[in-house]
């Protein structure tokens, strides 16, 4: 009974954070908050994919780009499509959907999108597949700039309503812990990380190899559309070049740092991150401490964290979690390590 307890704990201390933290926390610490929640969920996709099966995807950020767009297209106005993007379809330029069902909408279109270009790109493996999916981000960019009928361009996409609140982006991440845990931890999870560990002796045993990469890429691909209809929603203003390169290294870096083996990790990497980048970002400025008088470094806090990052691949390859879980009791080992199986 522990684990129930533990996941009805966990779904409550959310809640509570949730509606009880824009209350006491200042307007800037409640955006790092939702900042912080909110690359949680986009890191969590990454993970399932490029931790558990062993595809390491450089293209998640293309669905999260995808996923903001298609969201942000089906909930602006009527009014204000005829005015941002005259040329739109007539089935489109009428329809005009709100928060939630366009941030469904956003995830079922990047989870379809990664069916149909997975489905080739799963048979691949090591850093084939790793450039092939950088190329579909490089396509995804490239779409998103010409598109200009749907897109706006390189221009700015504006007018995207303002719907993502720290309540929001609690609940959608704990639907993704709960359905990816749910997922990771079972057969299935097994079968994806015997995939990721050994190819040949899985196909060996009866595992369908491309099936369980392709499952994995989807799921990841859903919650990357869901992610990226939140962050659209939270700037409200954004183009093509928000959801490229910089992006990709970012959160590619937190997943590595915190574990790629982990789901816990993977949230304990954006935390760490987050946090660091902030009081780096506010040292940049320059401080004073006793006598001595640190002028403004700025971009030191980018040359900070390569330095970090450089560090944990020296000393902890595999993360600040590795493989390991925060199980609070639940469970004694990590469900990657085969002692669990008895």
């Amino acid at each position: 009974m522990r684990t129930p307890l533990l996941v009805a704990a966990g779904i409550v201390a959310a809640g509570i954070v949730a509606v009880g933290a824009p209350m006491i926390l200042s307007d800037y610490s409640s955006r790092i908050l939702i900042l912080i929640t909110l690359n949680s969920i986009l890191v969590l996709s990454l993970s399932l994919s490029n931790g558990f099966t062993g595809v390491f995807s450089l293209g998640h950020v293309g669905f999260i780009g995808a996923g903001a767009y298609a969201s942000g297209i089906l909930s602006l106005t009527v009014q204000q499509k005829a005015a941002l993007l005259p040329h739109l379809p007539g089935l489109l330029g009428g329809l005009s959907l709100s928060f939630l069902p366009a941030t469904v909408a956003a995830g079922v279109f990047a989870a379809v999108l990664a069916l149909i270009i997975g489905y080739p790109l799963m048979r691949l493996s090591g850093y084939f597949v790793s450039v092939a999916t950088m190329g579909f981000l490089i396509i995804v960019n490239v779409v998103l700039i010409n598109a200009s009928d749907f897109t706006r361009g390189s221009r700015t996409f504006t007018g995207v309503p303002l719907e993502t609140t720290l309540p929001w982006v609690m609940a959608w991440l704990v639907a993704a812990l709960l359905l990816l845990a749910r997922l990771v931890y079972s057969p299935f999870g097994r079968s994806m990380m015997a995939a990721r560990d050994d190819t040949i002796a899985a196909s060996a045993v009866g595992i369908d190899v491309l099936r369980t990469r392709l499952t994995a890429f989807v799921v990841g691909a859903f919650f990357s559309g869901v992610g990226g209809s939140l962050y659209a929603h939270y700037l409200g203003s954004f183009s093509p070049i928000t959801f490229y390169f910089a992006m990709t290294m970012n959160l590619i870096a937190m997943l590595v740092l915190g574990g790629m083996g982990s789901l816990s990790g993977a949230l304990v990497g954006v935390v760490c991150v987050s946090i660091l980048s902030e009081l780096l970002r506010s040292a940049e400025r320059g401080f004073t401490l006793g006598s001595v008088t640190v002028p403004p470094l700025f971009g030191a806090s980018q040359i900070v964290l390569g330095i970090l990052f450089i560090l944990i691949m020296i000393f902890r390859p595999k993360g600040i979690m590795g493989d390991r879980e925060f199980t609070f009791g639940a469970a004694r080992t990590s469900a990657s390590d085969p002692s669990n199986e008895r």
